[in-house]
């Protein structure tokens, strides 16, 4: 297995947890910072995926695999009901 590349992160979430207010016992899914990273630069920021990946400085495919995983984990918890915690 290759070693992991490192990522380039400019962006410290201020907040760190999110839960519906509808439930006091809720399941809970966890977003990497990198991957909130990933849905800033190309969501917020409107940045196409290759300056999406130089910013972070990593690969297209490896930035299209992060930001597809963070926006599964923000459905399934719109969806669900579950709190989000960024780790």
């Amino acid at each position: 297995m290759r070693p992991r590349k490192a990522r380039t992160l400019n962006f410290k979430p201020e907040h760190k947890y999110f839960t519906p207010i509808s439930s006091l016992m809720h399941e809970e899914c966890s977003l990497k910072h990198e991957e909130i990273e990933a849905i800033k630069l190309k969501d917020l920021e409107n940045l196409d995926q290759k300056q999406c990946a130089l910013s972070m400085k990593i690969s297209q495919p490896t930035f299209h695999r992060m930001l597809k995983q963070a926006r599964k984990k923000i459905a399934l918890a719109l969806i669900h009901g579950h709190a989000i915690r960024i780790i």
